[in-house]
């Protein structure tokens, strides 16, 4: 007879297994149902849009929520068949983009994993998973939010598209729809365009340049970027080699030979309106909300934008009339790119990256150029701080030789002008008493300041040349524009935008720019004061040319000398300026300067481009008028104190400054040369 702890045990194991079976079971029906539920979700994908294979054209709104431009470059695709695709292209597509791409079924798995692993190692996503299927399935079918419910809905259509197709299919497909760049939709006219030969004639290294530029097309071209170019194809030509899709040998062959393009440089989005305000767009969609080119040219989207029709319109017309600009030598244009801003929001309304043709995705000079602002730098490293420390426009400075080491500033023409105040040194632009102050002040407070304004800089700037903007890698004119917003929203800065709102064609909020307030800069009261010194340098300084009648206009002219003219020659000629609701900033200048290359203009070109940009712009706008600036008449105390606690300074009078002569060394009489409103001696 079983004991009662026996039966007992029994009760106990057979509860047990029980409870082990009936969770076999639910587990077995669990995967039952979850197996039978993704299926018909995989069966109810549509895929039936693969067939039409065209990119969709993406929309850009001006700033009243009407449409002002369509991205439709060449949407008529060229299809080539899989047997006319060359291996060593599909090797090199499939070794860079998806190297299990003819193992997986439409997502892989390992590829996660592995990028998972790869993203937590380094904290932040460093690495992708998105299949060649995914992202045909992106491409055709979905909007491009960043979304766990997107990726979950890509990784079902594109194992529908693995079920309905086939391997080669699937490649052909990806292959025929995607961007190259250039204005190049599919492999076909990619070919034609950067090689001018049939996709069937690619050579080892043609093919893995192009299968290199898919994920970056436009940073990626030859055309404009021979060494990222060419560095990314050795990039693809070693993945072929570690992945034994060729040899060593090949590979050391391939990687050794040069980029021969096409001699004929291609036609780029003929048709595309406002190509220079689209291509920034397309930056910004990239830089600020993480979406690749192709995501934007082939994505029909909706971008909402900043840009104000009337004004680009007008920007376009000035850059079309050459009797604006100097007479240019005969093998190469004078350039010239330009910014217009609202200072109230930071919403960019106009933009032109140069003259002449405007290929679309070529290079922006209002964005991409970096030349040395030259004096239009003054009001930011130098007057600035210097407000901001007490001093006052009354206050004086010398303007006679000097050096610091083997630093001699001279200014624009070589005279000196003896004592002057701060306001006839920023009216005329006057180099040596922007270095004297910016010394007395030390650099650190130029750096400082100019970081405030949105201006980057590098420790090899931190040199006196900072004053006279003598910087190592420069600016562009949206950097400029953007700084100078400053002064004329009262001291507040909008970071520059182009983008409000981007949507995808179905009116999914895909992007937003942020709300945000005005980062301060610096107070109200200086940046009126500094606002009521630029009105001075259009009044009766070096930018009379910008003045518009009857509009206050405030600004500042900028230059840096060509070496080895003597001081006769320009390299780069700028003005920015303002009226209370828009902002200017205008470069002048030739791409490439050399001897016989450079501007023999005065500093006024850039002040006349100015001037005709913004009358024509500026059309129909009411006439606003800038506060009224405080009286400065004394160093601010408190402020010297500080500095004082902060930095060991010699120790300086208080009222009109006149710097130490200690350590300078003079050259001729070093005496005054008269001082007060000296026109005809314009500087800069």
């Amino acid at each position: 007879m079983e004991s009662k702890t026996d039966e007992k045990t029994k009760k106990r194991r057979h509860g047990w297994t029980k409870a082990i079976v009936m969770l076999a079971v639910a587990g077995v029906l669990f995967v039952i149902v979850g197996w039978g539920a993704l299926r018909v979700m995989v069966h109810r994908q549509d895929i039936s849009l693969l067939a039409k294979s065209l990119p969709a054209e993406t929309v850009i709104m001006d700033d009243q929520g009407k449409q002002a431009s369509r991205i439709a470059l060449h949407t008529t695709i060229e299809p080539v068949s899989y047997e006319s695709l060359p291996k060593q292209l599909v090797d090199a597509v499939v070794a860079v983009e998806d190297k299990r791409f003819f193992e997986h079924h439409g997502t892989d798995l390992w590829g996660i994993g592995r990028a998972l692993f790869t993203n937590i190692s380094n904290g932040k996503t460093v690495e992708g998973a998105s299949t060649i299927t995914q992202q045909l399935a992106k491409n055709v079918f979905l909007s491009q939010k960043r979304t766990w419910s997107r990726k979950w809905n890509e990784a079902l259509l594109a194992k529908k598209i693995e079920e309905t197709y086939t391997k080669q299919q699937i490649m052909e497909m990806y292959l025929n729809q995607i961007y190259f760049g250039e204005g190049a939709w599919g492999i076909k006219r990619a070919a034609s365009t950067y090689f001018g030969k049939s996709v069937d004639k690619l050579t080892l290294s043609e093919a893995a340049l192009l299968a290199g530029m898919i994920r970056a097309p436009s940073a990626l071209t030859p055309y404009k970027h021979m060494k990222e170019a060419l560095e990314r194809r050795n990039v693809v030509l070693q993945l072929m080699r570690d992945q034994g899709k060729i040899s060593p040998s090949a590979y050391e062959t391939a990687s050794k030979l040069p980029i021969r393009l096409d001699s004929a440089k291609p036609s780029r989005g003929e048709g595309v309106k406002y190509p220079y305000f689209v291509d920034q767009i397309i930056r910004e969609a990239s830089e600020q909300y993480g979406l690749s080119e192709n995501d934007v040219l082939h994505g029909g989207l909706r971008i909402y934008t900043t840009l104000d029709t009337k004004m680009q319109q007008a920007a376009e017309r000035v850059y079309a009339d050459a009797s604006v600009f100097p007479n240019s030598r005969a093998d190469q244009l004078i350039q010239s790119g330009a910014v217009l801003l609202d200072p109230r929001d930071g919403g960019i309304k106009a933009l032109i990256g140069g003259r002449g043709s405007q290929p679309f995705r070529g290079f922006n000079r209002a964005v991409q150029l970096k030349r040395q602002p030259g004096s239009t730098m003054k009001p930011i490293s130098v007057y600035t701080p210097a407000f901001e420390r007490g001093y006052a426009p009354s206050d004086t400075l010398m303007d006679e030789p000097v050096s610091f080491g083997s630093y001699a500033p001279k200014n624009a023409g070589g005279g000196y002008h003896g004592e002057v105040s701060i306001y006839e040194a920023i009216v005329h632009s006057y180099n040596i008493p922007a270095v004297e102050l910016l010394n007395e002040m030390g650099i650190d407070a130029g750096m400082e300041a100019a970081g405030r304004f949105g201006i980057k800089l590098s420790d090899a700037d931190r040199t006196l040349g900072l004053a006279l903007g003598g910087l190592q890698e420069g600016v562009s004119p949206l950097e400029m524009a953007d700084a100078f917003s400053t002064f004329a929203n009262d001291g507040g800065r909008f970071p520059a935008h182009a983008i409000v709102r981007i949507e995808s064609a179905d009116g999914e909020l895909l992007a937003e720019a942020p709300q945000l307030s005005a980062i301060t800069v610096t107070e109200p009261a200086v940046a009126r004061t500094m606002t009521s010194m630029l009105e001075g340098v259009v009044q009766e300084g070096t930018g009379e040319d910008a003045a518009i009648e009857g509009r206050p206009i405030a600004g500042k002219t900028g230059t840096t000398e060509m070496p080895g003219t003597g001081g006769k020659g320009i390299k780069d000629n700028w003005f920015v300026g303002y009226t209370p609701q828009l902002v200017g900033a205008v470069w002048l200048g030739y791409d490439h300067t050399d001897s016989t290359h450079y501007l023999t203009t005065t500093s006024k070109a850039a002040a006349a481009v100015f001037h005709a940009l913004m009358s024509d712009a500026m059309k129909n706008e009411p006439v606003l008028h800038f506060p009224p600036a405080p009286s400065l008449t004394k160093k601010n105390k408190a402020v010297d104190d500080k500095d004082e606690e902060e930095k060991p300074r010699e120790e300086k009078p208080h009222g009109p400054k006149k710097p130490k002569n200690e350590h300078k060394q003079h050259h001729g009489d070093g005496g005054k040369h008269g001082h007060g409103k000296k026109k005809g001696k314009h500087e800069d």
